[in-house]
């Protein structure tokens, strides 16, 4: 059995809209990322594949859509719903099996032919009892910031400094969707969307096409000469109905220990040099700080004043504008991962971080309010 896995590459879009074809785009990210790395199709082992079929991705059976153009005909492969991260796992349990040596991992998400996030996510609720409520991810959120600003005393003003923040992050990004300079009076402007969220507090929908080789460790090495280890991982999966669950004591915490846990971390704030998390909506990069061990409970809005998750922080988290800045909805995770690839290879353009980075964070999420989170460690 190999000892490490390793991301030897990656290839992505940019998450403006786009009249490009579904399967063009697709073909490309998968061609590239294989040309960087000097392989071909069948030189790569198997194929685990993150798409939708009927919601996010508005076909039947997605990867009988596009398998062929993901490089994808013929070979060993599977495919996962709903959450980018789990199929980079997957790739790297395929790869320690000792089964494979190689892996490629496609991300398929073209927001621009999608319905709005929110009426599709009316679609997870259950159709006997939540359904006829008119409950989607934006209600939940919206919930769950109510409930964080009276329980902690965080403020609309603290909320919209993580837009500011990462808007501005994402001015130097080629492959974000939204990127531009706003002001706190400009986000507090905005549209009410869903008491207490603001319009500028939610995130985009958006285009999103990735492509990333792994390798065990000997190939990796023989393919790159800067390959970035996977390092450790976690997953949790909170209760299905809204009512059952304490929306400010998620899965989160747990799903980072387990990654910390396998990463040998103790010290999250002083051991990971970037993270790069998923916050849908603005006051959730808050909540996550806290649960990914930043900064203690309640202390989120006082940690973004701080200054320490800026670019020039003690941990700078989303240099690359995060969620707010770019959503390809079933893809993000695994471009929070790509950006905190590009950031160890020193690879990120005009985004690269001033210090040396050797150990990210990457985080996702999925479901009402942060039903389910995962997380991925990686590190040179």
């Amino acid at each position: 059995m190999t000892n490490r896995v390793g991301i030897v590459e990656v290839a992505m879009t940019p998450g403006v809209e786009t009249k490009d074809y579904f399967l063009d785009q697709v073909f490309r990210v998968s061609k590239e990322v294989l040309d960087k790395a000097g392989l071909k199709r069948d030189d790569v082992s198997t194929i685990i594949s993150a798409s939708s079929d009927v919601f996010h991705g508005g076909v039947s059976c997605a990867n009988s859509y596009y398998w062929d153009a993901g490089a994808a005909f013929l070979k060993n492969g599977s495919r996962q719903d709903g959450e980018s991260l789990f199929a980079f796992i997957y790739a790297v349990m395929r790869i320690l099996s000792g089964n494979h040596d190689t892996a490629l991992v496609l991300g398929v998400c073209k927001g621009s032919e999608n319905p709005d996030d929110d009426m599709l996510t009316h679609f997870f609720t259950d159709p006997f009892y939540q359904r006829q409520m008119g409950l989607n991810e934006t209600v939940a959120a919206a919930l769950q910031k109510r409930e964080y600003m009276d329980r902690f005393g965080i403020t609309d003003e603290q909320c919209a400094g993580v837009v500011v923040k990462n808007l501005e992050n994402a001015l130097g990004n080629p492959y974000a969707h939204v990127k531009k300079k706003v002001t706190v009076d400009d986000v507090l402007a905005s549209e009410v969307v869903m008491d207490p969220l603001k319009a500028m507090e939610c995130a985009p929908k958006s285009e999103g096409m990735i492509a990333m080789l792994l390798a065990k460790e000997d190939v990796a090495k023989k393919l790159t000469d800067k390959p970035v280890w996977f390092k450790g991982y976690g997953s949790s999966m909170d209760k299905f109905y809204l009512g059952d669950r304490d929306l400010l004591e998620g899965q989160l915490k747990n799903a980072a220990k387990r990654a910390y846990d396998a990463a040998g971390i103790k010290d999250p704030k002083k051991e990971i040099d970037v993270a790069e998390i998923c916050e849908p909506y603005a006051f959730q990069e808050l909540l996550w700080y806290e649960d990914l061990g930043f900064c203690g409970r309640g202390e989120g809005g006082k940690f973004l004043d701080s200054g320490a998750t800026a670019r020039n922080g003690e941990i700078p988290v989303n240099p690359s504008g995060g969620v707010l800045a770019s959503n390809p909805y079933v893809t993000r995770g695994l471009y929070r991962l790509a950006e905190g690839f590009l950031q160890i290879r020193g690879q990120a353009g005009e985004r690269q971080l001033d210090s040396k980075i050797h150990t990210a964070l990457a985080h996702s999420t999925h479901g009402f309010a942060g039903q389910c989170h995962a997380v991925a460690i990686i590190g040179s």
